[in-house]
């Protein structure tokens, strides 16, 4: 038996994994704990008393757990009290939990995810790992604004004039985003640190060189002065965050980078303050000539100004990173017009309601989704599905907000509005899925979760050796080894590794047409050896036609009549082309009684008291239909052809048939053709007749295919490919498909237009066409080797790197690493891997 329950107090993902640890700990169980929603699916032997999962979740934290229906997504609000965390991180006074960052707009969220998805009210770092908080995107076209040149002061929403000096008011031009204020911030600071860290290495640099120019000037103890006054502007001001950072780390024990940092960098500055007013309590290994301790003031600023370069070009990459959430942003525009009478009106798109009529005039892009009303024209949709050929549209055809009009006027009725156009569905599922991490990330965390303590215990360990191994003086080789292992070992590189390549990733699927849910999906897609796919919609056009109806008894309009009525019931794309078929004749439609559609097999009911059957051969056996030799024959034959054919039957006697045809899409055979030469069987379900299915296979070259198949039957063909070990991809409407794209290893929606299923498949394709398979399988072969290039690079690098700087090389060729250049290698580590990423851009799908 399998429940649900609600889980109160887990504010993190160190939380939900204690949780769900703790309740596995449970005999009879296996438990499986989300954060977001915060619930918990048991699975359980015999039934288990709530109290026995409280009494345990007491035992590690201040946990309650509920009953809950499987749909409940009760969640905390913003505006909500949080419950304190039990884990190590203390919660902050501003910090909220959410189910979806994309709810969370204006607050900040760490690019690490290191808590989940919990988000800040005010800018500033991560106190887990110490990386600045990045904003959350706005979601939504900002409302234009309008403003005078010469009074700024003045700001309306609708264009006019200035209420003070007369003129024409001009579109504001939005405001430096969040990225661009950290990125200002982090180049003011590195052009102080720049400014006062060249002459502190100037002088330390001098100072080595025999006759030394500066005593000629001044004592080398005055000129330590001058190095420490120059000194202070880098660690107080430009600087101070690391060290900040760096204590915050150690008290709550979330070791990161900084730790290392401010440990290295602030033990040299800490030693150079006491060498210089103490300097009697150092040993003579420490002394120069003059009889002044060795100081590194220079290498405290050198360290941190490069590290400081690190975070300023991180900053900038990370910008690029959300690029594509950016670019479907600009999609959306900020105004429409409205058709009134007497007029049009120009109105800001917040303000369009369902059911206004809008004038899109040659050029504009569409406001809102909706289906044209007067005229026609071509639209350019290459934005949202990735095709770069304008599709044509007449009256009733649906249209896209962001796509854009050609080279004609129309008028449209504004359908879906806000956050329920497809372009914000889209922009929110690139957001949250950007967000989401990847199993191969689990690899990287349980590393990283143990990789400051090693690196301490290691830079501990470098000083003692060298003290007690090391050539003279062996205490300073020992105190500078230590501070480069400090500083050389990144952390940020591993956890940056995946989730730079997800965000890239997505967001290069969403421009392409691809929407892709998690980064779980995107990985698996990568693994896929199995495509299951569904004909009518996903192989064929989905624009079913009636070719004929044929009739025993020469009564061909009164078959139509009936099956046509029977029909107007149905919302299967078959049932609609009879219905279309029978109106184009003229053809009037009676009323129906006792109507009733079978999965998989038609549709029955009763028609001026006859009771009228639509469907296939199983359909006949079901109501008992007799069917003729002729007429068994001339469906045959028609089914060769790879038409479908459905039987129709009047009070138990099959009378005739209707032939529907479905024209196979020209990209089906290249898909599946490029699919299977990358290795993945395509296995085609259908519930059509054998004869169609056969005829369609061989056109496709399908090595394999299954006919006559009811929606259980395609859900029993996944469960036993993967009893097999196959990891399966079902291709489907997402909607009639529901449980087998949900037994799928991946379940892929095929959609058009504003219908596309986003919430019923892990992968979503605007253009419903098998090629967007094959792009997504690109994308994911793509984003996983990029990942797997950034955890190389990261473990490649600090396993090289750590012992460098302990020194292990110098008894061999006598290479000893400074901290200084240790420090510029740990800043272009990150920034490495984030410009790995961003190559993901360049990938052509």
């Amino acid at each position: 038996m399998i429940h649900t329950y609600k889980i109160t107090g887990m504010t993190c993902d160190s939380c939900r994994s204690k949780v769900e640890k703790t309740l596995n700990t449970i005999d009879g169980i296996q438990a499986t704990v989300t954060l977001n929603p915060p619930i918990a699916t048991i699975t359980m032997e015999k039934h288990i008393p709530l109290d026995q999962f409280q009494e345990a979740l007491t035992t590690v934290g201040k946990y309650t757990i509920e009953m809950s229906s499987a749909n409940d997504t009760t969640h905390k609000t913003v505006n909500e009290p949080i419950t304190k965390s039990c884990c190590s991180t203390k919660t902050s006074d501003n910090m909220d939990t959410i189910p979806s960052l994309s709810n969370a707009q204006g607050k900040y969220y760490c690019p690490m995810h290191c808590e989940g998805d919990k988000v800040y009210d005010k800018p500033g770092s991560c106190p887990v790992c110490g990386m600045n908080l990045e904003k959350v995107h706005e979601l939504s076209a900002v409302k234009k604004l309008y403003t005078c040149p010469m009074h700024p002061e003045v700001i309306k929403e609708e264009p006019g004039s200035c209420p003070i000096c007369g003129m024409d008011l001009v579109p504001m031009e939005p405001t430096d985003s969040e990225d661009k204020k950290v990125y200002n911030d982090l180049l003011k600071k590195m052009k102080v640190a720049t400014a006062f860290t060249i002459p502190v290495f100037a002088i330390a640099t001098i100072e080595m060189m025999s006759n030394n120019p500066l005593e000629k000037i001044m004592g080398i103890s005055y000129w330590n002065w001058v190095q420490l006054i120059l000194t202070l502007p880098v660690v107080f001001y430009a600087c101070w965050m690391f060290f900040v950072r760096a204590w915050k780390s150690i008290v709550t024990w979330n070791l990161n980078m900084f730790t290392l940092i401010g440990i290295g960098t602030g033990v040299a500055f800490l030693f150079s303050l006491v060498g210089m007013f103490f300097p009697d309590i150092f040993p003579n290994e420490f002394k120069t000539e003059s009889g002044t301790v060795l100081l590194y003031f220079e290498a405290t600023t050198v360290i941190l100004t490069l590290v400081l370069l690190g975070q300023l070009l991180e900053a900038r990459a990370h910008s690029q990173t959300s690029g594509a959430i950016k670019e479907l942003l600009k999609l959306a525009p900020t105004e429409a017009t409205l058709v009134i009478e007497g007029g049009d009106k120009v109105i800001s798109i917040h303000d369009i309601k369902k059911g206004d009529l809008l004038r899109v005039k040659p050029g504009d892009k569409i406001p809102v989704d909706g289906k044209i009303t007067d005229g026609e024209s071509t639209i350019d949709e290459s934005m949202i599905s990735g095709e770069p050929i304008p599709v044509d549209k007449k009256i009733d055809d649906s249209v896209i907000a962001g796509t854009i009009n050609g080279n004609k006027s129309f008028v449209m009725i504004a359908e879906k509005v806000g956050s329920e156009t497809l372009l914000s569905q889209i922009v929110k599922m690139v957001n949250d899925a950007s967000r989401s991490k990847a199993p191969i990330q689990k690899l990287a965390d349980s590393i990283a979760k143990y990789f400051v303590p090693i690196v301490v215990v290691v830079s501990v360990l470098t000083f003692f050796v060298w003290a007690k191994f090391g050539p003279e003086p062996a205490l300073v080789y020992g105190f500078i080894n230590a501070i480069a292992v400090l500083i050389i070992a990144c952390p940020c590189a591993l956890g940056l590794a995946t989730p730079m390549s997800v965000m890239v990733g997505v967001g290069k699927g969403a421009l392409s047409g691809v929407l892709i849910k998690n980064a779980e999906a995107l990985e698996n897609m990568n693994k896929v050896n199995v495509l299951i796919t569904d004909k009518t919609g996903t192989i064929t056009e989905g624009k079913p036609s009636v070719e004929k109806v044929f009739s025993l008894q020469n009564d061909e309009n009164g078959l139509l009549q009936n099956i046509a009525s029977l029909n107007q019931y149905s919302e299967h794309p078959l049932a609609q082309a009879v219905v279309n078929f029978a109106k184009a004749k003229n053809i009037s439609l009676i009323e129906v009684n006792d109507f009733e559609a079978i999965a998989g097999k038609g549709v029955i009911g009763t028609v001026t008291n006859k009771k009228v059957a639509l469907g296939n051969k199983k359909l006949m056996e079901q109501v008992n239909a007799t069917v003729s030799d002729e007429l068994e024959n001339k469906i045959v034959a028609e089914q060769k052809l790879g038409k479908t054919v459905s039987y129709i039957s009047i009070d138990g006697v099959a009378l005739g048939f209707v032939t529907i045809t479905d024209k196979i899409k020209e990209t089906s055979k290249e898909a599946i053709k490029e699919l299977m030469r990358q290795g993945v069987e395509v296995i085609m379900i259908t519930g059509d007749n054998e004869n169609t299915a056969k005829a369609v296979a061989a056109e496709l070259d399908l090595s394999s295919f299954i006919a006559g198949a009811l929606p259980e039957d395609k859900l029993n063909e996944i469960k036993r490919l993967q009893s097999l070990g196959k990891i399966v991809a079902m291709a489907g409407d997402g909607i009639n498909d529901a449980p087998a794209l949900a037994q799928s290893d991946i379940g892929i929606a095929m959609g058009t237009g504003t219908d596309v299923a986003i919430e019923s498949a892990k992968i979503t394709l605007v253009k419903g066409d098998l090629q967007g398979i094959v792009k997504a399988k690109k994308l994911s072969h793509a984003v996983m080797s990029n990942i797997k290039q950034n955890l190389f690079f990261a473990f490649f690098y600090n396993v090289l790197g750590v012992p460098i700087a302990a020194g292990v090389l110098y008894p061999f060729f006598g290479i000893l690493l400074s901290p200084m250049i240790a420090a510029l290698a740990m800043s272009f580590s990150s920034v490495s891997v984030i410009v790995n990423a961003l190559r993901l851009r360049r990938l052509k799908l």
